[in-house]
């Protein structure tokens, strides 16, 4: 069954190419169909569109097909182009004439947007809850690991004292910053389509400001044409946040891949978190955190994909949009695997606490060094090229205490500002 069907049917091939997996897709969309629906109706009823009566039977159907998708029984049947279609179908299927009145007012263009819009509200909301649990695993791991340090790097080579309480709580920083482009996602998810049907508006006296009270939309899509250039907008939106914290991610894999090395030995994990080789047997490989690194730098990519399915469409609706699900929904699903990956792996990471032992490090405390000449009162410059002769000359012997205090360094992590940080870019995410 077809929403648009005028008595012919369609080339098999031709609908099968149109079509693609939206099915498939669409099934993670009916429940907020449904809920699209139900205030809709509402808004109908309030305008006369439909009676009290009709209205009522109406929700109490929508209410059990809503059961149906909650418990798993909601299937799209063969020949059923969509989850509206479907949803329509079977009011009327159980219902009769009263179900073909709930289109009036609205376009499958409005009705698909409402649908992603609710889809994404919710999506980004669990995304939120997942980097924040990362984020506290983070901050536990750096006010625990606080004093124990290890090595910097600028160019890959030694350069300063650095400490897992940095090293673990500038990734949960990082993670603050990234929920703020969340958020902006989130906002642009925000604001209700429903009314402005194919993009033009409608004749009915349509009450556009009850649908988003009643969704309980941040605002109204006030533009009907803006409205329906907010399909694209908002994937772009939501693929930023996505890269955001992809990208987070990926370099953070890449320091535990790294540093789980035998060359760095900084941090391990538990036999059974690792994998092994076929012909070596001492292999303990960190495949996790290196399936995690290609994953979030192919997630980086979905900003392109979403950009140029996009750019220079003409105004209004296009067919082209709905391969964007094809995009954003397998994205999202690997992205909220990652960040819970992380968060659990995170739970076991075993912290070396002897690393500066070692000699090679020494070179480590040479700004230690210097910086304690000029607070004795030598110039700044003088105290450089003292330590840098002493290194020269195979002299220097370091003190392997550091002495910092002020925000953000070793000895002041500052961790609950960070965390302030977070709740304030969280809103009402969480």
């Amino acid at each position: 069954m077809k929403l648009w069907d005028k008595g012919y049917s369609i080339d098999e091939w031709i609908e099968s190419f149109t079509v693609g997996n939206d099915r498939e897709l669409d099934l993670k969309l009916a429940i907020h169909d449904v809920r699209g629906s139900i205030a809709h109706i509402a808004m109908l009823e309030s305008i006369g569109l439909l009676t009290f009566q009709e209205h009522n039977v109406l929700k109490e159907e929508l209410l059990n097909i809503e059961k149906e998708i909650e418990e798993g029984k909601f299937v799209i049947e063969p020949g059923v182009e969509d989850v509206h279609s479907q949803v329509e179908t079977l009011l009327t299927q159980r219902l009769g004439d009263v179900g073909k009145k709930i289109h009036s007012g609205r376009s499958r263009n409005d009705q698909v947007l409402v649908d992603l819009k609710l889809f994404y509200r919710d999506e980004i909301k669990t995304i939120a809850r997942n980097v924040n649990a990362l984020f506290e695993q983070l901050l536990d791991l750096s006010e625990k690991h606080s004093n124990v340090l290890m090595p910097g790097y600028t160019h890959m080579q030694v350069a300063m004292p650095s400490s897992f309480g940095l090293w673990f709580g500038a990734y949960a920083e990082t993670l603050a910053d990234d929920m703020l482009v969340l958020r902006a996602a989130y906002d642009t998810a925000n604001m209700n389509p429903l009314g402005s049907a194919a993009g033009y508006g409608s004749s009915f006296p349509l009450d556009r400001t009850m649908t988003t009270k009643l969704l309980d939309f941040g605002d109204l899509h006030y533009n009907v044409v803006a409205a329906q250039m907010s399909r694209g907008k908002t994937e772009r939106a939501l693929a930023y946040a996505i890269n955001a914290i992809a990208s987070t991610l990926a370099k953070f894999a890449m320091d535990v891949c790294l540093f789980n090395s035998q060359n760095f030995a900084f941090i391990s994990f538990p036999d059974e978190l690792t994998t092994g080789s076929s012909i070596m047997p001492h292999k303990k490989n960190p495949d996790v955190f290196e399936i995690m690194r290609g994953r979030c730098n192919r997630l980086q990519t979905i900003i392109t994909e979403v950009s140029s399915l996009t750019t220079n469409l003409p105004l209004g609706y296009h067919r082209d949009l709905q391969l964007l699900k094809d995009i954003t929904f397998p994205a999202i699903e690997q992205l909220n695997e990652c960040v819970r990956m992380c968060t659990f792996m995170l739970q076991h990471v075993r912290v070396n606490e002897n690393i500066l032992d070692d000699k090679r490090y020494d070179y480590l405390f040479t700004v230690e060094s210097v910086n304690r000449l000029v607070m004795n009162g030598m110039p700044f410059r003088d105290a450089y090229k003292r330590v840098g002769q002493e290194v020269q000359n195979g002299t220097y012997q370091p003190m392997r205490t550091v002495f910092h205090t002020h925000e953000g360094s070793i000895g002041n992590l500052c961790t609950e500002h960070i965390r302030a940080k977070m709740v304030l870019a969280a809103g009402r995410l969480l």
